[in-house]
């Protein structure tokens, strides 16, 4: 069953969504990031300093359709030395 796009929270993104995951419909993918910054306050201060990858690869233009079976990760800053 397609469930449209799913968006996946990791680390301090995930604390601040509230969940692990959830789906939207298709959409363009800065339109489907600023709608999760307008419903999600706390995530959209957190995703300021988040990268993303679609389907496990890193997303560096944010002008394009993200289709439905889609995989969106929204990953925040690690730290590490």
């Amino acid at each position: 069953m397609n469930n449209g796009v799913e968006i996946r929270f990791f680390a301090a993104a995930r604390a601040a969504a509230g969940v692990e995951q959830m789906f939207c419909a298709s959409a363009q993918f800065q339109e489907i990031i600023s709608e999760l910054c307008r419903s999600q306050p706390d995530l959209a201060r957190v995703i300021e300093q988040c990268s993303f990858l679609l389907d496990s690869v890193a997303v560096h233009d944010q002008n394009f359709v993200v289709h439905d079976g889609s995989v969106i990760d929204v990953l925040p800053r690690f730290a590490g030395g």
